[in-house]
């Protein structure tokens, strides 16, 4: 199917080398995304009203997509702050201190938790579930919150997702797509899952111990403002000692909850499982355990004064959540226009036959290569980088599925192979490990900036990227 592109396409591509040279720079990019959106619409439309109300009308459309991750975010903040405060934290740790006692024991235990959580429940309920219980023990060890923040998100949103083996959606999506069968596709992913996570994985700890040695990575770096860093952490939290002489709640009532904390999260994991609980579903109920575990701390370690000690501290979870989506919520408004939201913000004024700026891209893409191996996995695994620039993953890789077919077709092998190839690139680039505002579930559970956290995963997934094209030449 032929694809005409129209100014519209290419005003997005010069905004998005505008935006990645800004990040690249260090430069923030607020003001280049909200003068892309107006652009945009004005292109669109014809109309200055409708692209100045499109600046607005975007915002809204990314908060709403954004909405469950500030709430799940602010929530498990205000808790680990409650935990802290009260030196519930210290007790409910400190079995973990004795197994993870070095930064690479960190590092490698808390990403393959993390990979393992992932495949059952996504990947962010795990980081809600993890960065409450083992982030303080990695600091610990020796591992800076943003080793954290990679570890999970590599394994997390990068492994697990990427490859999905027990849900399925993902190989579902492409496989339908592909007109192959799902089971065609997972098998064709091992091989090419394996080497994208051992060498992205293995990258990303080389630079993190070459950058904790040389002294470019401290516990500081990359720490969002507002923050408190110490010694135990970076999320409010003060040293042992302070906290057993602050606390006001008697050491027997921390043990008491040190044990009833991970119980009850625990238990949600068995309530996932039994229930069939999962994305959404599930991040809503550790989100609710967390909101009646936070109340029911503040009653017990404030007594009279507990309800409106509850309160504040939510608000200030709450406040902690927009004041780092802040900065991405503009980013995101003008990416979310890459899709459907475009539609919905401007109406139906995309050309005539388009499924969505980024799709008729990476359809554009397709029909001007020549076709042969070399060729077709690169272009695959381009296409599927391209369609993960709007900080889904999932929303490009039905294109990757459909181009993999054409591109196994005329080269008359290799058709799951390339879809693996292409469900890879999209879900590693747009799922979370180098968009800024996909990966922030992470970034914020670990306090530290989400743009920091995508530079510095970036070297590891591109080497990771080339290096499983390379693979996937060779198996098609």
């Amino acid at each position: 199917m032929e694809v005409h592109l129209t100014a519209l396409h290419w005003i997005y591509v010069a905004c998005i080398v505008l935006i990645i040279g800004f990040m690249v720079r260090k430069r923030d990019t607020t003001l280049l995304c909200i003068a892309g959106i107006f652009v945009l619409g004005l292109v669109a439309t014809g109309s200055l009203t409708a692209s100045v109300s499109g600046i607005f009308s975007s915002f809204i459309y990314a908060l709403k997509e954004l909405l469950g991750t500030i709430l799940i975010i602010s929530v498990i903040v205000a808790l680990s702050r409650v935990l802290s405060r009260t030196g519930i934290n210290e007790m409910m740790v400190s079995p973990f201190t004795k197994l993870i006692r070095t930064p690479t024991l960190a590092y490698w235990t808390i990403g393959i938790v993390m990979m393992v959580i992932s495949w059952f429940f996504w990947p962010s309920p795990a980081v809600a579930l993890i960065g409450a219980v083992l982030l303080p023990v990695a600091i610990r060890a020796g591992l800076p919150a943003l080793g954290v923040a990679v570890s999970m998100n590599l394994f997390g949103h990068g492994i697990a997702l990427s490859s999905d083996y027990i849900i399925q959606a993902a190989p579902k999506l492409t496989a339908d797509a592909a007109g192959i069968p799902v089971g065609d596709v997972i098998s064709a992913s091992v091989p090419l899952v394996l080497v994208m996570g051992i060498v992205t994985t293995v990258t990303a700890f080389w630079f993190l111990r070459r950058d904790m040695k040389n002294g470019s990575l401290t516990f500081t770096t990359g720490l969002t403002s507002g923050t408190t860093t110490t010694s135990v952490s970076n999320d409010g939290a003060v040293p042992p000692s302070e906290t057993e002489s602050r606390s006001p709640m008697s050491r027997k009532m921390r043990i008491i909850f040190s044990i009833l904390v991970p119980l009850f999260f625990l238990t949600d994991v068995a309530a996932m499982i039994y229930f069939k609980l999962q994305g959404g579903d599930a991040t809503a109920l550790i989100g609710g355990t967390a909101l009646l575990l936070l109340l029911l701390i503040c009653l017990f370690a404030h007594g009279s004064r507990g309800l409106e000690q509850s309160t504040t501290d939510m608000v200030d979870g709450f406040l902690f959540g927009f004041r780092v989506f802040g900065p991405v919520i503009p980013i995101a408004a003008f990416f979310y226009l890459g899709d459907s939201a475009f539609v919905e913000v401007f109406g139906k004024t995309l050309p005539a036959g388009s499924h969505g700026i980024v799709n008729d891209l990476g359809l554009a893409l397709a029909h001007t290569v020549p076709v042969n191996t070399a060729v077709s996995a690169a272009t695959l695994t381009t296409v599927g980088a391209i369609t993960g620039l709007d900080g889904s993953g999932f929303s490009g890789i039905s294109l990757a599925g459909s181009i993999a077919n054409l591109f196994g077709t005329a080269i008359q092998s290799g058709v799951a192979t390339l879809t693996a190839l292409g469900q890879i690139a999209a879900i590693w680039v747009g799922g979370g490990t180098i968009i800024p505002w996909a990966l922030i579930p992470a970034a914020a559970i670990c306090g530290i900036s989400p743009f920091e956290l995508a530079r510095r995963n970036l070297k590891p997934v591109i080497i990771g990227l080339v290096v499983t094209t390379i693979v996937a030449m060779f198996l098609i």
